[in-house]
């Protein structure tokens, strides 16, 4: 405690930390306050309803930052960028060019972004189409008129750029990263909303539903912080250089890989897949041929949130993309070339593609722990939904997984900023 205090006090006493806290306070409540904006068209009482007894709808509401349970302008969210820039960390592992401009230093890293926004209006396109069908499915639109649709979708991706651009000015002026601290907004306000449901939710046994409830938070909170700090130290020796009379190198170290490599990537890949079968039973639900009803009828039974093949389905997807995310962000042969580079080598392997292929084998057995571990995150409110018979927990094991991740990387940054300023007053 005493480390906090003196922490926030360190904090409170630079002016610089201070001004970018209140920056981002600032676009925070910019942020809020265009999230209660709402887009005319919609009936928003009963869309609000619809949200509070379905999970996997209120981890998607989580996901745009609260915005879409009350249809605002802002409710397509962040998604769409997040979509983006997915799709171009894969597309460097294909295009060449993309892969010289990811190793091109601060300018490439601009025009990958810039083409992440380039790629992010299509996608909020799609994204919105995708939103104003559900919501025609479960008949919450008010108008069918082809120009009003038009002019939603177009509000709706006016939307999703403002927030890509509110979350950019805060990883330029502000502290921390600014997608990162738009999802953590978003997490947040749902907070008191998650603990009412809770409270009043749980009939004669609210004592015994809170307990259990905060005894299930502080284990989540503490076993996520383990799983998002814990790192496999790899031994890695640079090469001994004599020039002239002096011997350099020599020294020993380690290379940290993160145990869960891949951050909450793969849940939301995997929240994007899993609304396929619910789109698609509606869909042929609605249609007048039989063979098709049938199918919708099947998916609508079993890919509810708490269908036993939904939950199979849902952690398996979250447990393989885990591998696949892993794979992608640590790139072992770059990794291999840069040591090679440096004069360094894991001790007791060959440079080169020995190392690459030792680094690969031990990113997937220290993922495999990570992917069990999200693939529960992820189901836990399911399976918390099917003991409490809480329809909805918005304060899910994937979002105490966001909160703890941006505010322990936040909390670094915050230090480093601390640690470089008091080495300036001794140059």
């Amino acid at each position: 405690m005493n480390k906090i205090t003196t922490f926030l006090g360190k904090i409170i006493k630079n002016p610089e930390l201070k001004r970018k806290l209140f920056f981002t306070a600032s676009i925070f409540f910019v942020f809020r306050l265009l999230a209660h904006v709402p887009v005319p068209g919609v009936d928003v009482a009963k869309l609000t309803s619809l949200f509070a007894t379905n999970q996997f709808l209120s981890l998607l509401n989580i996901f745009s930052g609260g915005t879409l349970s009350n249809f605002s302008v802002m409710a397509v969210g962040i998604s769409p960028y997040i979509t983006a820039s997915i799709i171009m960390q894969l597309a460097g592992m294909v295009v060449p060019q993309i892969k010289e401009l990811q190793k091109d230093g601060e300018a490439g890293r601009e025009k990958l972004n810039q083409y992440t926004r380039f790629l992010s209006v299509p996608l909020a396109v799609a994204q919105g189409l995708s939103v104003l069908a559900l919501l025609r499915s479960q008949g919450l639109l008010e108008t069918a008129d082809p120009l009003s649709i038009v002019a939603m979708i177009l509000t709706l991706v006016a939307g999703a750029m403002i927030i890509t651009w509110l979350g950019e000015l805060i990883s330029v002026y502000g502290i921390g990263n600014g997608i990162s601290m738009i999802l953590l907004g978003g997490i947040l306000s749902q907070v008191p909303q998650s603990f009412a449901q809770i409270a009043y939710g749980g009939g004669g046994s609210q004592f015994f539903t809170l307990i259990s409830f905060a005894t299930v938070f502080i284990a989540v909170i503490a076993l996520t912080v383990f799983m998002n700090e814990a790192v496999r130290k790899v031994p890695i020796q640079y090469a001994k250089r004599v020039r002239g009379s002096k011997v350099y190198g020599g020294q020993k170290s380690h290379l940290p890989i993160r145990v869960n490599v891949a951050g909450v990537m793969p849940i939301i890949f995997a929240v994007s897949i899993m609304l396929v079968p619910s789109f698609l039973s509606r869909l042929f639900l609605a249609s007048t041929n039989q063979q098709l009803v049938s199918i919708g009828q099947f998916l609508a039974i079993q890919f509810t949130q708490t269908a036993p093949l939904y939950i199979v389905t849902y952690f398996a997807i979250v447990f393989i993309f885990s591998f696949v995310s892993a794979l992608l962000f640590f790139n072992a042969e770059d990794i291999s070339d840069e040591l090679k580079k440096s004069g360094a080598f894991v001790a007791g392997i060959r440079p080169g593609a020995a190392t690459k292929k030792f680094l690969e084998y031990v990113v997937i057995r220290i993922t495999f722990i990570g992917a069990v571990f999200l693939s529960g995150i992820a189901i836990l409110p399911i399976v918390a939904q099917i003991f409490t018979d809480v329809g909805s927990l918005a304060v899910s094991g994937t979002s105490l997984l966001i909160v703890v991740s941006v505010i322990l990387e936040t909390s670094k940054q915050a230090e480093s900023m601390l640690v470089e300023q008091n080495y300036d007053k001794y140059l």
